[in-house]
């Protein structure tokens, strides 16, 4: 009986940790002080460049400098993307890079390092999809919560 309160316990403790890193992301994305293009376009830069393996935190930061985006958004995204769906990006960049070169996936998978062209390109192709798609939806969700919070003053 004792090992069930425990697992109760531990349950509790990872759904709290989990729910407050959203809550935090939530902060630190939606209650930024820029236009909402510039933090959706930062998010989805960021989205963008966590595909990618080997680029990271640094690289989103600078590349948002460099395109006046929103720098905490961009490495927010990357961090949220290379931590949660790094995998999942793997295989569908080597199923898509396949599919574009007219490949079998199955043998992109088995000799990677023949295939890093269509990897790439796979890699580019699944960034650009998660990347835009987090730009509108947070772009909406930005627009939507800031007029809502106007409209309550």
């Amino acid at each position: 009986m004792p090992e069930s309160i425990s697992s109760h316990r531990l349950r509790k403790t990872e759904l709290n940790k989990i729910n407050e890193f959203f809550r935090l992301l939530y902060l630190k994305l939606f209650k930024i002080n820029d236009s909402p293009q510039k933090v959706a376009l930062g998010f989805g830069l960021g989205v963008f460049l966590g595909i990618f393996p080997g680029t990271g935190p640094f690289a989103s930061l600078i590349l948002a400098i460099l395109l006046h985006v929103n720098r905490a958004a961009a490495v927010i995204g990357c961090l949220v993307t290379n931590t949660w769906i790094s995998a999942l990006a793997f295989i569908l960049a080597i199923q898509a890079g396949a599919m574009i070169f007219g490949l079998s996936w199955k043998n992109i998978k088995s000799a990677p390092l023949k295939f890093v062209l269509p990897i790439s390109v796979g890699f580019i192709l699944i960034g650009l999809i998660f990347g835009l798609l987090t730009y509108i939806i947070s772009l909406i969700a930005i627009k939507t919560l800031k007029r809502r919070k106007d409209e309550n003053k």
